[in-house]
């Protein structure tokens, strides 16, 4: 059964200018170590910063704007096929459990100027006596 679902989109030239501007300050309040390891192995960080900004963005809205989240709460990292995915941490570990939340699922793209992410999470579906005792 569908939780939420939450689309974002990032200029990314906006990251890279908070990033300059802001430095460390800016980028531990937003990323976990392991997310800035990532991308700072790319050529080019930026698109893959701005993308998983845009995936937490996404995230936070298919949660339905849940307020107790912070940004590192929610780390975006790859499989081994290069798949995104979600690792919570912290208070979206209770969240997760407290709404019965099982799957996540994430699509990120970046493209010259913009990155965009699409997060779908599904929730367990309730049993019928459950819903018959209410």
């Amino acid at each position: 059964m569908i939780h939420g679902i939450g689309i974002d989109i990032v200029k990314n030239e906006r990251i890279r200018r908070a990033a300059e501007a802001w430095g460390k300050r800016f980028l531990s309040r937003i990323f976990t170590e392991s997310e800035l390891a990532y991308c700072y192995r790319r050529r080019d960080p930026y698109p893959s910063l701005a993308a998983r900004f845009a995936a937490k963005e996404a995230f936070v809205k298919a949660m339905g704007g849940r307020a107790s989240l912070r940004w590192t709460d929610i780390e975006i990292s790859n499989d081994r096929a290069g798949k995104p995915t979600v690792h919570p941490h912290n208070n979206l570990i209770r969240l997760l459990a407290e709404y019965s939340l099982q799957q996540v699922h994430i699509s990120m793209s970046h493209e010259k100027e913009y990155s965009i992410a699409c997060v779908v999470i599904e929730r367990a579906a309730e049993r019928p006596e459950a819903r018959a005792a209410e």
